[in-house]
């Protein structure tokens, strides 16, 4: 369980505010208009932005004060963070290991994730000579390799084309379901958080609400969400 206890995060002048839980294997949504914090909120979680108030507690132990590093989380963000000099089976490896020192297993289990993922065979290749698509791969691909029982995920596919995004939508799916993550993606498209996230937080005036069932929410948005939707 994931809980955010009284949070409040500022940041210049901007101010947010979170008080909700959202279990284990859930995938949620993280939805609402342009500058409402959403991407503050998962940098909260990944332990970018620190709270001026309250607490991030992860499965009863408190993480507030966790180094990124430590935290239980990968994030994948929408320029993917991939080297493009190094091989797709040296940029998951950094996942492994920051200097590359592998191990048989380590190398058998990255090609088991590109498998997984539907990379097999594409190790050797340059990360700067694949699609959008792979290169969304690949990250997920590292994701996978890490192991963290959260998966944050800021617009990773928002680059893609409709047909692309919803596939890696429902592979990321089916990787959140397999390893029993916590997965919340941000997305601007109402169609993800419906294709994707049961449940859904909205971000609007300077609150991040509690997870609520995606397709009521959406079916009867909030006059918030509603003028974000254009209803």
């Amino acid at each position: 369980m994931l809980h955010l206890d009284r949070v409040t995060l500022t940041l210049g002048g901007f101010r947010l505010g979170a008080d909700w839980q959202a279990a284990a294997g859930q995938r949620v949504a993280v939805i609402g208009p342009s500058g409402a914090g959403k991407s503050t909120l998962l940098a909260a979680i990944a332990g970018f932005v620190a709270p001026v108030a309250g607490r991030l507690v992860w499965q009863g132990q408190d993480i507030t004060a966790t180094a990124p590093g430590g935290r239980p989380v990968t994030t994948l963000f929408q320029d993917q963070n991939l080297f493009p000099h190094l091989t797709v089976a040296q940029n998951l490896g950094l996942g492994l290991s920051p200097r590359l020192r592998l191990t048989a297993r380590d190398h058998h289990r990255i090609a088991a994730a590109l498998d997984r993922t539907g990379l097999g065979g594409l190790g050797p290749r340059r990360s700067a000579d694949l699609s959008g698509g792979q290169q969304g791969r690949v990250a997920l691909a590292r994701a996978l390799l890490r192991s963290r029982p959260i998966l944050l995920l800021d617009e990773p596919f928002a680059a893609l084309g409709p047909a692309l995004k919803a596939d890696m939508l429902s592979l990321v799916a089916e990787v959140a379901q397999e390893t029993g993550a916590l997965a919340l993606l941000v997305t601007h498209d109402p169609a993800d958080a419906r294709r994707f996230a049961p449940l859904t937080i909205l971000v609007a005036e300077g609150t991040a609400h509690p997870p609520a069932p995606t397709g009521p929410l959406l079916d009867t948005p909030p006059p918030a969400l509603a003028a974000y939707l254009g209803l």
